[in-house]
């Protein structure tokens, strides 16, 4: 689920591009290759299955990881109920902003403290690039807190 959520709303692009961050990504939102290297504006382009292979490997070997060391009721929450939604929105949002930023969050308390409807209301608050409000972030956010 966390791997379509950031299929939908990262969207594909084969061949290398400045995200709104200002760095260099492919693919669905990867500024990595598994072997470490950034991705470069002169890298080669990728196809499809690629790219969903890179983002597998991200969420698997990165985030989900990094979401439960954070986080680590979500486990389980999921395990016992076998629900993994919240956990699955959880990655999404980390995969967008980084696990840095999960950490530091009130979102993380929130979540942490079983407070799902708080965390709801945090999700709502990261909706900025650039300092304004972006219509794909708040589609995304709003995707992210229906799973909780």
């Amino acid at each position: 689920m966390a791997e379509a959520l950031c299929r939908r709303f990262e969207g594909f692009r084969s061949r290398p591009y400045i995200c709104p961050a200002g760095v260099p990504t492919i693919g669905y939102g990867s500024t990595y290759y598994p072997d470490g290297r950034k991705v470069t504006m002169l890298d080669a382009h990728i196809t499809e299955p690629e790219a969903r292979a890179l983002l597998m490997r991200e969420l698997f070997e990165t985030y989900a990881p990094g979401v439960l060391r954070q986080c680590p009721g979500l486990l389980p929450v999921a395990l016992m109920s076998n629900d993994w939604r919240a956990l699955n929105a959880i990655v999404d949002f980390a995969y967008n902003l980084g696990v840095g930023r999960l950490q530091t969050s009130t979102l993380r308390k929130r979540i942490n403290a079983g407070d799902w409807e708080g965390a709801k209301a945090q999700l709502m608050l990261w909706v900025r690039g650039g300092g304004r409000v972006l219509p794909g972030l708040v589609a995304r956010r709003k995707a992210e807190a229906e799973l909780l």
